[in-house]
């Protein structure tokens, strides 16, 4: 059990809301297999054409042969070979997310996905927004992959809960100036904010930018071993709120 008495929580997705093994064995081989195809359908779009520059931006390419204006016949077998390698990497890439945001869309939007989230997490989400408290999301995950994310869950549509969400272009999860911006984006002084994560580096980080923090076990998380030492919750219920 925490106290909490600030004004905002900044949560982690993977680990802290919804289990490993669902982004693992579900979303992860999902983007996979519709990878090609969906790249095929979509290439000429503008949310693609984005993608695919960010992809080149991944791999630090100026010339890549799927970027904008080129053909999906002289495009398509690069850039997924490229895609491919980086999913093998589980690499925190931002063209890499994007794109696996908008495969997820399209499913979810199917009816083929539907996120889990750990039973706590939705009365949890009623209870902070009926306090009033500011709750976003900070995921390596693209913000539309998020938005989709929680717009499908197995209890409903929980984006209204939520004021914001941050990715990667925020800058990266382990560093404390990702938080900073974060906080600022806000308007809440940092030592005001609450961030939950499963990853022990990115807690680190938080409280370097003077967030407060609880590292979130669930089962199935990698055993965490803490440079510094955070609170632990087993459960969003064990963070207590004044009356």
């Amino acid at each position: 059990m925490i106290d909490f008495a600030g004004r905002g929580i900044l949560l982690d997705i993977e680990g802290t809301m919804s289990s490993i093994a669902f982004v693992a064995d579900v979303l992860f081989p999902y983007a996979r297999r519709y990878v090609e195809s969906y790249l095929r359908d979509h290439w000429n779009e503008a949310e693609v054409e984005r993608a695919r520059m960010l992809l080149a931006q991944d791999v630090q390419t100026a010339d890549a042969p799927w970027l904008s204006g080129a053909a999906p016949e002289q495009g398509l077998a690069p850039l997924c070979a490229v895609v491919y390698r980086l999913m093998d990497a589980d690499a925190k890439a931002t063209g890499l997310k994007e794109l696996q945001g908008l495969i997820w869309r399209e499913g979810y939007d199917a009816g083929r996905l539907c996120s889990h989230v750990y039973p706590d997490v939705p009365p949890a989400l009623a209870d902070w927004a009926r306090r009033g408290l500011d709750i976003r999301i900070y995921s390596s995950g693209s913000v539309a992959a998020q938005r989709v994310f929680f717009a499908h869950t197995e209890a409903g549509d929980l984006l209204p809960y939520f004021r914001g969400h941050y990715d990667t272009t925020t800058g990266p999860k382990r560093v404390a100036d990702s938080y900073r911006r974060i906080a600022a984006d806000t308007k809440l002084a940092p030592s005001t904010m609450l961030f939950l994560s499963d990853v022990g580096a990115e807690l680190d980080a938080a409280a370097a930018a003077g967030l407060q923090t609880a590292l979130v076990v669930r089962p199935g998380n990698q055993l965490v071993v803490q440079e510094h030492e955070h609170p632990r919750v087993t459960d969003f219920g064990q963070i207590r709120l004044p009356e």
